[in-house]
């Protein structure tokens, strides 16, 4: 059997998302490296919260991280070996460690700055995201063009999967580009409970500090390539990932065209969801629904992988 590994990002984290998997020797000692790599138990707020702890974009990626890799290295000592990885903007922090191109102390410790960095490159209230459902993303690439032109800020920024596209900017762009596109065929547009506009250029500020940040931290070859959201190609060198990592930051997800990737190149493979959500294996139906997928959201959801 083949397997793809796809890991979630922002969004994913619930109150009691590791409780599962405590108890398994190798997913305990990722839960203690991530604690002492951080210096406070990020395993306590992500199983105990509270919920507002939780919710802050420097707990919640260092969180969905550690959650993820500790399912990626059981499911590799069970012998579940993947033949590339892709992560959701985050989520690519997990392919570098599973694909021990990071250490994992060094990319926990590397997105709690980029969270912080994240939240602080915007003041609060001054951007927001809006999930824009049912139209194809040229149209939302047209509006977004045009309310920016007028002097209001918007732009694409996650690309999920056919027939949903996120866009993000200023407050009042992203509300103008909305009402445009529902004028336009747009079913829904769904405001974000957002603390900032990812994956925009607002967040330059953040990608120039993320930049300085990665330049202390060693990265080498991936042994498990993966595939970058920034422009959806694969990586195989540790020379293109920091620069990548930089990028994606003010630049949008190209989820969409990722998956569209891997399908077509590796269409008999299960496509695994390695995190405590079931999000990322939806987009993989919505781009083909003939593709095998599978979760580990749950105890049960693995040992069904595992038989």
């Amino acid at each position: 059997m083949q397997y793809v590994f796809l890991f979630p990002g922002q969004g994913s984290q619930k109150i009691g998302m590791g409780q599962y998997l405590q108890g398994i020797s190798v997913c305990d000692q990722t839960f203690a490296q991530a604690n002492a790599a951080l210096g406070y138990s990020i395993t306590d707020i992500m199983n105990n919260g509270p919920e507002e702890e939780l919710q802050k974009t420097f707990h919640a990626q260092p969180a969905i991280l550690t959650v993820a890799v500790a399912i990626g290295r059981y499911l590799k000592e069970q012998g579940i070996q993947p033949l590339i990885t892709a992560g959701h903007s985050l989520g690519e922090y997990a392919c570098l460690v599973l694909g021990e191109a990071m250490h994992f102390e060094d990319a926990v410790q590397a997105v709690h700055q980029r969270g912080k960095y994240m939240q602080e490159a915007v003041p609060l209230g001054a951007g927001t995201m809006s999930a824009i459902l049912g139209v194809q993303d040229h149209v939302v690439e047209q509006v977004c063009r045009e309310v920016s032109g007028q002097g209001f800020l918007v732009e694409p920024a996650n690309y999920n999967c056919p027939g949903q596209l996120v866009i993000s900017g200023s407050i009042e762009g992203v509300q103008k580009a909305s009402d445009l596109l529902k004028t336009k065929g747009a079913k829904r547009c769904i405001a974000l409970p957002v603390s900032a506009p990812f994956h925009c250029s607002m967040l330059k500020p953040a990608a120039e500090k993320m930049a300085q940040t990665l330049e202390t931290i060693a990265v080498q070859d991936p042994k498990i390539p993966y595939i970058a959201n920034v422009d959806a190609s694969i990586v195989k060198t540790g020379a293109d990932i920091k620069e990548k990592l930089v990028s994606q930051i003010d630049h949008p997800v190209r989820w969409t065209q990722t998956l569209v990737e891997l399908t077509q190149m590796y269409p008999e493979a299960v496509f695994v969801e390695v995190g405590a959500a079931k999000v990322v294996t939806g987009h993989v139906k919505k781009v083909n629904p003939e593709i095998q997928i599978a979760t580990t959201d749950s105890l049960q959801s693995i040992q069904t992988l595992l038989s």
